[in-house]
């Protein structure tokens, strides 16, 4: 499923992960770290894969329509299991 959301949006969700995620996503998938660095905004290409990610210039960094949303969808899951037990604290 194709998403589309802002480069400044999605690198705030990368900016927002716990130490260790990219690599965590990147065994639970079963990809290159360094492909899902490329995901979230990096261009080493030699070591990671591209994963249909194109950016388009614009306001708020630009838009990027994401082809497999599967990097993010993980990303996304993380930041809500690190959000719950904040919640149960307050």
């Amino acid at each position: 499923m194709t998403r589309t959301i802002t480069f400044n949006e999605l690198r705030k969700i990368k900016d927002s992960l716990p130490d260790g995620t990219i690599h965590r996503i990147a065994d639970e998938l079963g990809v290159s770290v360094e492909t899902v660095r490329n995901y979230f905004g990096g261009e080493n290409f030699k070591f990671g894969q591209s994963c249909g990610v194109h950016v388009e210039a614009g306001p708020d960094g630009g838009i990027v329509a994401l082809d497999d949303t599967a990097i993010l969808d993980r990303a996304m899951a993380i930041l809500e299991e690190k959000k719950a037990p904040e919640e149960v604290q307050a």
